[in-house]
């Protein structure tokens, strides 16, 4: 839940007391929510960038690839979140992919480390190059330091408690179909119950499994026309808490001599919503709700791609909105390209 992160300690002071008090409740709402989150899922996966959230999309493409990843959120808040990943994944012969995720997480008083290691199998069912029908198969595991900076905090807090690192390992699993134009995925991530040290017992739940369902086609309108068009869906699900949230994308396709220009629009939207009040005010109820578009080029074997997520709440901390920038090289012998509007796998 990008929107309601954790506050720094050490500059609530400087919030006044009737938006504190609203941010506080939002807190103690969404800080169960933060911390089953290892990678988060943003709207990075719109900008060539599937297997970040996809491990059976390790080396699924007819080219090898490499995606690096910069977010920043709230340019005029002092220490807001951050995000970096490095991406790599490739084809090993015929049917194996192999892969690798690091990433690094900051968000005021915490930040994660870590990285991720993905073997992936591709069952492919084309006669020939003339249809796309590949089933694939993903699995990935992890090592993740979690930390907690306590050096400005002025007591002992009991929720945080006194343990400043905390290192887990977890697990993902994924599956993705391709027929053609159509395509499917699913993963289930952080399946592993890990028992965290870093944070009182009760305050987060072991289980930081979620749920991940997208499925899209790609069409033209015309045969000879340069424009195509891909509207998608992505279904997340939190087992703990029994939180879902939805993404609407509508992504187009200009095909030029160098390559692709692309771009598009997301749309997301939560189940749930959250209770708040500000003194004298009834309480009120706000679900997270953003609006991304997003922009990009792929210029012979280079991508770069850029994601501007702007908040739809009434309640927000900033109107800065949220930054990323997604850099890209294709590399390696590309394989036979499909008859098909499939840029993920062509």
């Amino acid at each position: 839940m990008t929107g309601f992160k954790y506050l720094d300690r050490c500059r609530i002071k400087r919030i006044s007391r009737i938006t504190f008090s609203v941010f506080l409740l939002l807190l103690f709402n969404f800080s169960a929510i933060k911390a089953q989150e290892v990678i988060p899922t943003y709207s990075d996966y719109l900008t060539d960038n599937l297997y970040l959230i996809h491990p059976s999309m390790a080396g699924a493409s007819n080219y090898d690839q490499i995606r690096l990843t910069g977010r920043t959120q709230w340019f005029d808040v002092q220490d807001a979140p951050n995000l970096q990943t490095l991406a790599f994944n490739s084809r090993v012969g015929e049917k194996i992919g192999l892969g690798g995720i690091a990433f690094r997480d900051e968000n005021g008083n915490f930040s994660k480390v870590g990285a991720y290691a993905t073997f992936a199998y591709h069952l492919m069912f084309s006669r020939s190059t003339a249809d796309l029908n590949q089933l694939s198969f993903g699995i990935s595991g992890g090592i993740i330091q979690h930390r907690l900076d306590t050096s400005g905090f002025s007591r002992f807090d009991p929720i945080l408690g006194q343990s400043t690192n905390d290192i887990f390992a977890n697990m993902d699993l994924g599956i993705s179909y391709y027929v053609r134009d159509l395509y499917f995925h699913f993963a289930a991530k952080n399946i592993l119950t890990v028992q965290r040290d870093l944070f009182y017992s009760d305050a987060v739940p072991s289980n930081m499994r979620k749920y991940l369902f997208s499925a899209g086609y790609v069409f033209t309108l015309n045969p000879n026309d340069p424009w195509d068009f891909e509207p998608s869906i992505l279904l997340q699900a939190r087992e703990a808490t029994n939180e879902m949230a939805v993404d609407a994308n509508l992504k187009a396709y200009y095909e030029v001599d160098f390559g692709d220009v692309w771009g598009g629009i997301s749309y997301r939207n939560s189940f749930e919503s959250t209770e708040y009040t500000s003194e004298g005010e009834e309480v009120r109820r706000q679900q997270l709700r953003y609006i991304t578009p997003f922009v990009g080029v792929d210029y012979k074997k280079f991508v770069f791609g850029y994601t501007f997520s702007y908040q739809l709440n009434s309640l927000v901390l900033s109107n800065g909105g949220f930054h990323q920038i997604t850099l890209g090289y294709n590399f390696g012998e590309s394989r036979e390209r499909y008859d098909c509007k499939c840029p993920a796998i062509n």
